[in-house]
């Protein structure tokens, strides 16, 4: 038996956006973060019907199959998931990891600021974090900079 036909119908914002939107949004509400959560549960990359993601929110909150479906076709317009058609059922990836998508929402919302503020945000953010965190970002800075720096 052949394998059903897969069509990429990913989705981009509209002609109407600006050049900032043409990126993923980060900004999600509580029931599209619900549904991020199960996307990027394991395995990695797996591509998820609607009637998966339903049966995955279902176990802990109560929520109709059609609102599910109408949360992964905004999130598809928006662009932070991927939709593709597989026979008559869509399925749904993840556009991006959390940490890339946590990481987009951090430079969106520093982009909003000025330089001083941006600065500020930065030592503010650095001031409150864990030793863990600390010890996370020195490391990403010098994996960054490399040995020579």
């Amino acid at each position: 038996m052949a394998a059903p036909k897969s069509r990429s119908t990913s989705r981009q914002p509209g002609r109407g956006s600006s050049r900032r939107s043409a990126r993923p949004s980060s900004r999600l509400g509580d029931l599209e973060r619900a549904v991020m959560e199960v996307l990027w549960s394991p395995p990695d990359d797996k591509a998820w019907t609607v009637r998966e993601v339903h049966a995955q929110l279902a176990e802990t909150r109560d929520i109709a199959y059609t609102t599910v479906m109408t949360v992964l076709d905004r999130l598809a317009k928006k662009a932070v998931v991927h939709q593709e058609r597989d026979g008559r059922a869509y399925l749904y990836r993840a556009a991006a990891s959390r940490g890339t998508m946590t990481a987009d929402l951090m430079r969106e919302t520093l982009s909003d600021f000025g330089r001083d503020s941006r600065e500020s945000a930065l030592v503010a953010f650095v001031e409150d974090a864990s030793a863990d965190d600390i010890a996370a970002l020195k490391q990403a800075l010098a994996d960054l900079t490399g040995p020579d720096s």
